[in-house]
């Protein structure tokens, strides 16, 4: 793998790749609180496969730039997305992966231009429409309380205190028993700089305050209330401790025809890190279908 940049949607984009850079693009999206390195087991099997290979940090995520707009609704996520795909010399044949963020992100972009992608895979978060009764359960809220603190005015202090200790919090209780010093690392180094923490916090603001949106992307930001055109795999940990399977169901109405749902045993919300054999195979086997 190698790391590169590249301007897409106004902003300088870093990512890794790897591949042949005449592959169908194979665009790979981190979530919260995670970087690009997520991808370190899965891009060069994708490659291998004959895919170009690429996991940008996403807007805000050091060292990819802080957009001027500030803006970080899932909308602006999609316009990325969009033009990362063009730069990149994306087809038609072009397929899009996304964990957390990058699944949610996945879901408005596979709606709001289908053409652009032939397939997608999305993991540990379903799709907006599939979660809404399930999310106001009383075991999900405790789950979700930091999406609730993320909106009050002292979420950046609390969050960057001992070294950004909150954030080794999350990964314990989202995959129990998982050793992720080296993704601590990655992800620290990507939101230590309090501009950069401020960013990723305000997905979370921007997630539940209309006011945080831009107008002008209106479009990509209510394409995630359709499901996707083009076959999805939905994977999902047995014992997410972000997302909990007990609030999942059936996701298989929101996805297109030719979709699939697998959970995978014994793996927490990092799966693809946590069962990184286990999951290329799903993914591997789903694309080649």
């Amino acid at each position: 793998m190698e790391q590169r940049s590249i301007i897409a949607n106004g902003l300088e984009f870093a990512y890794l790749e790897d591949g042949p850079a005449d592959g169908p693009l194979a665009l790979c999206l981190h979530g919260f609180p995670d970087s690009a390195p997520t991808w370190r087991h899965l891009l060069p099997e994708l490659a291998e496969a004959g895919y170009h290979a690429v996991a940008p940090w996403l807007r805000g995520y050091a060292p990819t730039a802080l957009p001027i707009d500030k803006q970080f609704q899932v909308g602006a996520l999609v316009a990325d997305v969009r033009s990362l795909h063009e730069v990149l010399g994306g087809r038609s044949d072009s397929i899009l992966i996304g964990h957390d963020w990058g699944a949610l992100t996945l879901y408005n972009a596979a709606a709001n231009q289908p053409d652009r992608w032939s397939r997608v895979v999305a993991m540990a978060v379903p799709p907006a429409p599939a979660l809404m009764a399930g999310f106001f359960e009383f075991e999900q809220l405790k789950r979700s309380w930091y999406v609730f603190f993320f909106q009050t005015p002292i979420a950046e202090m609390a969050v960057a205190m001992d070294d950004l200790a909150f954030i080794d919090h999350l990964w314990a209780d989202w995959s129990p028993g998982y050793e992720c010093a080296q993704d601590l690392a990655n992800v620290k180094s990507a939101i230590r700089d309090p501009e950069r923490l401020t960013a990723a916090i305000t997905y979370y603001r921007a997630m539940l305050n209309p006011e945080l949106h831009d107008p002008a992307l209106a479009v990509e930001q209510a394409a995630g209330n359709s499901p996707t055109p083009q076959p999805a795999l939905y994977i999902h940990g047995s014992d997410d401790g972000c997302m909990g399977l007990d609030v999942i169901g059936d996701v298989m109405p929101f996805l297109g025809p030719g979709s699939k749902q697998v959970t995978i045993e014994g793996a927490g919300h990092f799966l693809h890190l946590e069962r990184p054999d286990v999951v290329r195979d799903q993914i591997l086997n789903f694309l080649e279908a």
